[in-house]
């Protein structure tokens, strides 16, 4: 691949807005690596790219690269590292260089997990769940509003993959999730396969979730793929989107209107073509909506 600098003017303009400006709006894709150079030489028709916070913290080529799609694309900034949910200080150096990222890059938005990948400082590679208790919501969004005001902006929060419940549980997951808004003042990303994984493993209504969520506090949708296990499903984020995926997504959008809609794939990830496909599927979802 040629360098960034050389191959800048020849690039065709895409039809998104140029660097100005931050508005999101319809179906999107999640940015990965092995297709920047397709991105870059021939400006797909898409309308915003999702990137993933911690590949570009640490500068370099990456970042130059997502720089270069930002100058041509409006884009958010979806994160694993801030462990949220974590009984850990909050980690003030990557705080200090997300601020840093977001004042180079001017994202949307901001998000990331309702999940804990830290105690006593030690690092998983996983979003680990956490009771859905008084003490829990309480702890998590005094943690949010440090972290927002610290950014200077307000966090969206996902929901999260989880296979199992707590004993310990008080509240079910949605009212976690509306109170958590209310109490931190932040806003949900709503992850539709999340949320069928999670009421398939632990027989949970998913229409009823869907409807008990607070509609004016979800500003974004991931839809993706899971695998099927035996007697459970696994959120691989390494599939197409499984029909009824695409049912509950139909649901969804009745319910919060047609919000930015992203299609996440994290593992096996296949030519640009086949997400672009995906996102069109999507974008008719929204389209029919509206």
């Amino acid at each position: 691949m040629a360098p960034i600098e050389a191959q800048s003017e020849t690039r065709p303009e895409p039809p998104a807005q140029r660097f100005g400006s931050n508005a999101i709006a319809g179906a999107g894709i999640g940015l990965r690596s092995r297709h920047y150079e397709d991105i870059l030489t021939t400006a797909p028709e898409i309308p915003w790219f999702e990137a993933l916070t911690e590949n570009y913290l640490g500068g370099g080529s990456p970042l130059a690269n997502l720089q270069s799609i930002r100058e041509r694309y409006p884009l958010t900034l979806h994160g694993v590292g801030m462990s949220i949910g974590s009984s850990d200080a909050l980690n003030e150096m990557y705080l200090t260089k997300l601020k840093a990222l977001v004042q180079r890059i001017e994202p949307a938005w901001v998000s990331d997990h309702l999940a804990w990948i830290s105690a006593e400082h030690r690092y998983v590679h996983d979003l680990l769940p956490l009771p859905y208790t008084e003490e829990s919501l309480q702890h998590v969004a005094e943690r949010i509003r440090r972290a927002q005001d610290f950014l200077g902006r307000r966090l969206l929060i996902e929901n999260p993959s989880s296979y199992l419940s707590f004993r310990h549980d008080e509240i079910t997951e949605w009212e976690f999730l509306g109170a958590l808004t209310d109490i931190a003042d932040c806003e949900l990303l709503f992850d539709v396969n999340n949320a069928y994984v999670c009421a398939t493993n632990r027989g949970i209504d998913p229409l009823h979730y869907i409807d008990s969520l607070p509609a004016d506090r979800v500003r974004e949708i991931h839809l993706a793929g899971y695998e099927e296990h035996h007697g459970y499903l696994f959120d691989t984020h390494g599939y197409r989107v499984q029909p009824p995926v695409w049912a509950l997504f139909r649901a969804a959008v009745k319910k919060f209107g047609p919000v930015p809609t992203l299609i996440e794939w994290d593992t096996d990830i296949p030519g640009l073509d086949v997400l672009l496909g995906e996102a069109g599927k999507a974008q008719a979802v929204l389209d029919a909506v509206a």
